[in-house]
């Protein structure tokens, strides 16, 4: 049955930054290709996340190249206050290690494989459109839907808010390749109640999450079939 389309996809070169919205990507065993390729550690080798220091929401990260299944093309890191680094200067860190009170060092994986630690608990985290729009509606404002990090913005045929709980356990088919595995709802931290433009953090907004809907917003997904996506590819549910 086919349910709509993908609106737009999401990766985040670097954990707990804001990522790129890309309109084709790889999808990797891992989920899209280089999300959360990147991560810094602290002294306890620990990743430091927007759960431990909040500005990191405000650093955008993307790739300055096309894809390679080699190495990934370095990450440009946009600072709050609109300066461009490459992933290897100094600067950039520095000024994090400053405003945190930490110690950290850069980590990266090979674009074969990035392990689940660094991409939660399942490989693709995917939202749709009617969602959004009533949590939206409830909250009385639009809500940015980078505050919950989807890989895949799903524009549903019937706008149905929160149907894709239903999909648990079942398949979606994306393209003519891809095919992934709706494993289970997301539970909801802290993180969505930081605004990704200044870092300010709004708690109504998990507090309403928690009373409508049991703190769930999103699906795991997990991939079973690789291959390219775009946006706008149609997406199927099957039940294999």
């Amino acid at each position: 049955m086919e349910v709509g389309i993908i609106k737009e996809m999401t990766r985040h070169p670097v954990k707990s930054m804001t990522g790129e919205k890309v309109q084709r990507t790889k999808v990797m065993p891992y989920g899209l290709y280089g999300d959360r390729s990147h991560a810094l550690l602290d002294e306890k080798e620990s990743f430091l996340t927007i759960t431990q220091f909040a500005e990191l929401v405000q650093y955008q990260a993307s790739f300055s190249g096309p894809e390679s299944l080699e190495a990934y093309p370095e990450p440009q890191i946009v600072t709050p206050n609109g300066q461009t680094y490459m992933w290897s200067d100094s600067e950039w860190l520095k000024d994090i290690e400053r405003s945190s009170s930490r110690l950290l060092a850069r980590k990266s994986y090979h674009p074969e494989h990035v392990p689940i630690g660094p991409i939660e608990e399942e490989h693709l985290l995917l939202v749709t459109d009617a969602s959004l729009q009533s949590l939206s509606h409830s909250w009385g404002k639009e809500i940015d839907d980078r505050r919950f990090r989807p890989n895949l913005v799903i524009s549903l045929f019937e706008k149905t808010p929160f149907v894709e709980k239903e999909w648990e356990g079942k398949f979606l088919r994306i393209g003519q390749e891809v095919m992934i595995e709706v494993v289970k709802p997301c539970e909801r931290c802290m993180i969505i109640t930081v605004d990704p433009e200044d870092g300010t953090k709004q708690p109504g907004l998990l507090k309403k999450l928690v009373k409508e809907q049991n703190n769930l917003f999103g699906m795991y997904a997990r991939v079973k079939q690789t291959g390219e996506i775009t946006t706008g590819d149609r997406v199927f549910i099957t039940e294999q």
